[in-house]
């Protein structure tokens, strides 16, 4: 007797996860998402581990959700998986203040920044690799060199 259950927005061979409440700011937390846009899983989650960057971690943590997502919510297979989005949003701005000289106050932002993670399953099928025919390594062939005028004479 609740409410019937959403329609699921992402295509059938898409699986996200979202990451809320960063304690960072979105534009470094965009440096990293950047690293992974486009790669396989598995290369992804290698790349964050290695990064020198704090905001790796939680980055991994969201990548890890999402292929969690792909293999047991929807039975996709983890090997085929790759990033296909990872977006980057602003959340709260926490607003402090740092007080300084003749009894005045400065104010302090501390922003908060959410990520997006949608892993897509894409099969790569193996392609019998042809030689074209007819064609080999091409020798580069230097041009004659011309005679001096003292070999001519």
């Amino acid at each position: 007797m609740g409410k019937s259950a959403r329609a699921r927005v992402l295509p059938d061979s898409k699986a996200k996860a979202v990451g809320t409440m960063i304690r960072t700011s979105p534009r470094k937390l965009n440096l990293v998402a950047q690293t992974i846009r486009g790669k396989k899983a598995g290369v992804a989650l290698n790349e964050l581990t290695f990064s020198p960057k704090r905001v790796a971690k939680v980055v991994k943590k969201v990548l890890q959700s999402a292929i969690a997502n792909a293999e047991n919510n929807h039975d996709l297979d983890v090997d085929d998986l790759f990033v296909s989005e990872a977006s980057v949003g602003k959340n709260l701005v926490m607003k402090r203040f740092m007080a300084r000289a003749r009894g005045r106050g400065a104010g302090i932002q501390k922003p908060f920044a959410q990520i997006t993670i949608v892993v897509e399953e894409k099969r790569e099928e193996k392609v019998a690799e042809t030689k074209p025919k007819g064609k080999s390594k091409k020798t580069a062939k230097k041009p004659a060199a011309k005679k001096s005028e003292k070999e001519t004479a």
